[in-house]
């Protein structure tokens, strides 16, 4: 492709005159299932990290670091953490949304009671996240389909949102409470209609993870709320309206 001699000359000046184009602000995304990748297309199942891109104008690169099964313990002890916060820069901005799988009593590599060890987590994840220059954002975990038997959508996820929101706020950052925004969107759904926001397909039956509708609803969700938040990053959602 040819460009016209003016714009390669106006170029060449502005790179002589020490202009260079803007560098992308990078959005990294450190979480959960809910919220990760699915390259797959064999698999029905969604994070809505994989389709938040889609809000963002191309001034953002999402890297989404979000794995199944992981808590904030697990993260942590996998060094996961570790090889997100070496790279970040001022100027890039950390969504973290953890919460399914502390509850994981179970499972010491994963537990972390929501009051000591996940509310030290998230404490760190933000505090290592300004040092580098980057802006940390705290969001509560979506909601599972739970319905009781008369219709009305149950918490799954006990204290864990609440100290998300409380660490957001003592903290003085950004908090997305998508436990509210997916419980409104599941109760508004009903139990019958929501389940084209989960995976039912076949013969599964996953109350927890979202289809491909479910993950772009929720990713449309956050975006909104990331607009709300202001800030650098919030001229650059698109698509949300």
């Amino acid at each position: 492709m040819r460009f016209p001699r003016t714009l390669v000359l106006l170029a060449a000046a502005a790179l002589s005159a020490g202009f260079a184009p803007p560098a992308r602000l990078t959005l990294f995304l450190i979480g959960d299932s809910t919220m990760a990748d699915r390259p797959d297309a064999s698999n029905p199942e969604r994070g809505w990290g994989q389709a938040l891109p889609r809000f963002l104008d191309g001034a953002v690169a999402v890297e989404n670091h979000a794995r199944n099964g992981r808590s904030t313990r697990s993260v942590i002890g996998e060094g996961r953490w570790d090889s997100v916060v070496t790279r970040l820069k001022p100027g890039d901005y950390v969504l973290i949304q953890f919460g399914h799988n502390d509850q994981k009593v179970e499972d010491s590599t994963r537990y972390t009671n929501p009051y000591t060890a996940y509310r030290r987590n998230l404490e760190r994840f933000v505090a290592e996240s300004r040092a580098r220059g980057a802006t940390p954002i705290v969001l509560s975990s979506i909601v599972r389909r739970s319905f009781s038997t008369g219709g009305a959508l149950q918490d799954t996820h006990g204290a864990y949102p609440w100290v998300a929101r409380t660490v957001a706020r003592e903290a003085g950052v950004g908090f997305v409470d998508l436990q509210l925004l997916t419980e409104e969107l599941v109760q508004r759904a009903g139990p019958e209609r929501s389940k084209a926001l989960y995976v039912w397909v076949g013969e599964r039956r996953d109350d927890t993870h979202l289809s491909p509708a479910g993950a772009d609803s929720v990713a449309r969700l956050a975006a909104r709320e990331l607009r709300r938040l202001g800030g650098p990053l919030a001229a650059h959602v698109r698509g949300v309206d």
